[in-house]
């Protein structure tokens, strides 16, 4: 059931992430500003969204790090005993 709710977490916050810079790409080219200015703003918003998303995903790979670390553990004790 943990792990369910975990999933739908992600999901929830891959979808969030994902809306966010589709509304972001959306809202810079609907934006009345040159073209150049444009694509060096959708450029930075892009290098934000990889950087952050990178982040997340460093930090789900440690956390299914430490479940699997944890389930080893018990399976371990419960093999000893």
């Amino acid at each position: 059931m943990e792990y369910e709710q975990d999933a739908r977490t992600f999901n929830f916050v891959t979808g969030l992430i994902c809306g966010a810079a589709i509304g972001a790409g959306v809202a810079l080219l609907m934006a009345p500003e040159s073209g150049k200015r444009t694509r060096k703003r959708i450029g930075r918003a892009a290098e934000d969204l990889k950087e952050n998303a990178g982040d997340r995903w460093e930090d789900i790979a440690d956390e299914v790090r430490d479940k699997v670390d944890e389930a080893l553990d018990g399976a371990r004790n419960r093999l000893k005993t």
